[in-house]
C-alpha cells in the first residue's frame, strides 16, 4: 500500500475505533493505544519517522490551544488550591519516584535521563477522563479540577523535561543557570502570551470567512508555540497565555455561522492528531523491540517499563489520597477558616482524582520529541527504552485505568449539584430579557411573535423543575417533527424536479439551522 492508502486506512481505522468506544463507554484515546500496538507488529506495516524537533509542536500545539481556549478562568481560581498541588507536587512527586525507580533499575543511567523520563510520564491527559466523567455527571468542581490540572500539568512537567535534555545536551546545567532559565521561562511566556493575543485578536475578528478563519487560527496557534520556543521561551505556557487571553476578549465577536464549523473542525483535528500520534509512536515499537532483542536488553526494557507505569500510578495515587487524608485530619481538629472555608475533602472524590491520571499525547510527543543524537554526534542515551516506557505508561493507564474508570465511578455513586445547569437557565433567563428589552416597542407582526416565543424561554427556564432536560426549548420536540416534515417535502421537490439543487440546499440550510435552535443534535 502507497502512503497515501495507508493513512485512509488509518483513518478509517482511527474513526471505527473511536465509534466503538463511544458506544461501549470508554475513552477513545484507549482505544487508539490499542490500535497502535496491533499496528507495530503488522508485518506489512510502513515504518513512518517524524523529526523529533516537530513533535511536540505538531501533536501539543492544536491539542493545547484549543484546550486553553476553552478553559474557564473563574473555575481556575476557585480551585487554585487543589489545581496548583496536582501541577506542582504531583507532577514533582512522580518525575522523583520515577527517577529513582529507574536509577535503581539501570544505574548507568545519568540523573538528567531519569528527570528527564519522568518529566515525560507525569503529566496526565484529561481528554481521556473527562469523556467517561461527562457521560455520568460527576461533580462539576472535580471535572474542573482535573481539566485545569490537564493543561497546566503539561507546562510544569515539560519546562522540569525541558531543563534535563538541556542537561543532557549541555553536559550540566548548574543552579546559577536553572534559576535564571526557570524565571525568564515563567514569566516570558506569560507575559509573551498575553501581549501576542492582544496582537493577533485585531487581525482575527475582522475575518468573516470561515475557511479563512480557521486557516488563520492555525498559523497563529503554531506560529505562537514556534515563536516562543524559538526565543528560548516555553511553548506551553505562551500558547496558553495566549488561548486564554483570546477567549475572554474575542468570543462575542465571533458569529454564528462561523463558531459552529470552527469549532466543529477544531475538534476534529484533534481527534486526527491524537490518532497520528499514537499510529506514529506505535510504528516506532517494533525496531525498538528489534533492537533490544538484539542488544539482549529486552528483558530489561520490560521490566523496567512496567516498573515505570505502576510507580507513575502509585505516585499520584500517594500524593493524592495522602493530600486529602491530611486536610481531612486538619479539618476535623479545626473545620473550616469561616462558613465559606473549603468543604472537607471526600474519600471518594480522592480516588476518583487519582484514579484520573491516565497519560495522552502529551506523554507520547515529548518522548518522541527527545533528539536521536548529541551535539557530539553520538546516540542519544537510552531513547529507546524512554520510548518503551512512555508507550507503556500511556498503554497501560489508558487501558487499566480507562476501561475500570466508569464501574468505578458507579461504584463510588458521587453526586452532581449540577451548578451549570442553573447557571445556563439563569443567563437564558437574563439573556433573552435583554433580548425582549431590545424589541419592546416593536408591534410589527414578527416583533409581537417573537416577543412571544422569547417569553416562553424564559417562562420555560425560570420555572422549569431541576432534572428537566437543558436542551429543550418550547415546543422543540414538536419543532423537529415539523422540521423533519419540511425537509422531506424539500427533498421530494428536488427529486422530482420542482426545485433545483442550489434553492434545496439553501432551504436545507434554513431547516438545519432551524432544527439546531429547536434543541436538535444537542445531548441532553
Amino acid at each position: 500500500m502507497s502512503t497515501f492508502e495507508w493513512i485512509i486506512a488509518l483513518l478509517l481505522g482511527a474513526a471505527l475505533l473511536a465509534e466503538l468506544a463511544r458506544r461501549v463507554g470508554a475513552p477513545y484515546p484507549t482505544f487508539l493505544a490499542l490500535g497502535g500496538v496491533l499496528l507495530a507488529f503488522v508485518p506489512s506495516s510502513p515504518r513512518w519517522t517524524l523529526d523529533p524537533h516537530l513533535a511536540l509542536t505538531l501533536f501539543v500545539a492544536p491539542v493545547l490551544g484549543r484546550a486553553a481556549y476553552d478553559t474557564s478562568l473563574r473555575d481556575l481560581r476557585a480551585n487554585w488550591r487543589p489545581i496548583a498541588g496536582l501541577v506542582l507536587a504531583a507532577v514533582g512527586t512522580t518525575v522523583l519516584a520515577v527517577a529513582v525507580a529507574v536509577r535503581w533499575l539501570v544505574p548507568d543511567m545519568p540523573w538528567a535521563i531519569a528527570i528527564a523520563l519522568g518529566a515525560i510520564v507525569a503529566p496526565p491527559d484529561a481528554a481521556a477522563a473527562t469523556a467517561v466523567m461527562r457521560q455520568l455527571k460527576l461533580p462539576h468542581r472535580l471535572l474542573k479540577i482535573i481539566e485545569g490540572e490537564s493543561l497546566l500539568n503539561d507546562a510544569s512537567a515539560l519546562l522540569v523535561y525541558r531543563l534535563a535534555i538541556m542537561t543532557v545536551l549541555a553536559g550540566h546545567l548548574g543552579f546559577a543557570s536553572f534559576a535564571p532559565v526557570f524565571l525568564l521561562t515563567v514569566f516570558g511566556s506569560l507575559a509573551v502570551g498575553v501581549g501576542l493575543a492582544r496582537v493577533a485578536r485585531p487581525l482575527a475578528i475582522g475575518v468573516r470567512d470561515v475557511p479563512t478563519a480557521l486557516i488563520m487560527q492555525f498559523v497563529f496557534t503554531f506560529g505562537v508555540w514556534i515563536a516562543a520556543e524559538a526565543v528560548g521561551l516555553s511553548g506551553i505556557l505562551t500558547l496558553v497565555a495566549y488561548g486564554m487571553t483570546l477567549a475572554r476578549r474575542s468570543g462575542k465577536l465571533m458569529p454564528a455561522h462561523m463558531r459552529v464549523p470552527i469549532f466543529a473542525v477544531w475538534e476534529t483535528a484533534v481527534f486526527v492528531l491524537n490518532a497520528f500520534a499514537f499510529v506514529l509512536i506505535g510504528m516506532q515499537l517494533r525496531p525498538i523491540w528489534e533492537r533490544l532483542t538484539i542488544d539482549g536488553g529486552r528483558d530489561t526494557a520490560f521490566v523496567t517499563a512496567l516498573v515505570v507505569l505502576l510507580v507513575t500510578i502509585a505516585a499520584r495515587f500517594v500524593w493524592v489520597m495522602g493530600h486529602n487524608t491530611l486536610m481531612r485530619w486538619r479539618m476535623a481538629r479545626r473545620g473550616p477558616a469561616d462558613g465559606t472555608g473549603p468543604a472537607r475533602p471526600r474519600i471518594a472524590n480522592g480516588i476518583l482524582l487519582s484514579w484520573s491520571g491516565m497519560r495522552g499525547i502529551v506523554t507520547l510527543a515529548a518522548a518522541f520529541a527527545i533528539p536521536e543524537m548529541l551535539p557530539d554526534g553520538s546516540p542519544f542515551p537510552y531513547r529507546d527504552l524512554i520510548l518503551l516506557c512512555a508507550f507503556a505508561v500511556v498503554l497501560g493507564t489508558l487501558v487499566l485505568q480507562g476501561l475500570t474508570l466508569k464501574p468505578l465511578i458507579r461504584r463510588l455513586d458521587l453526586s452532581d449539584d449540577d451548578p451549570v445547569a442553573s447557571e445556563i437557565r439563569l443567563g437564558r433567563t437574563h439573556a433573552y430579557a435583554a433580548l425582549l428589552e431590545a424589541i419592546k416597542d416593536d408591534d410589527t407582526h414578527e416583533g409581537k411573535l417573537l416577543r412571544k416565543q422569547y417569553g416562553a424561554v424564559i417562562d420555560l427556564n425560570a420555572s422549569a423543575p431541576r432534572d428537566a432536560p437543558l436542551h429543550e426549548v418550547p415546543g422543540g420536540p414538536l419543532r423537529r417533527r415539523a422540521i423533519a416534515v419540511a425537509r422531506e417535502r424539500a427533498f421530494e421537490m428536488r427529486r422530482d424536479d420542482i426545485i433545483g439543487d442550489d434553492a434545496y440546499w439553501v432551504l436545507i440550510q434554513e431547516l438545519d439551522w432551524a432544527e439546531l435552535s429547536a434543541g436538535g443534535g444537542r445531548s441532553p
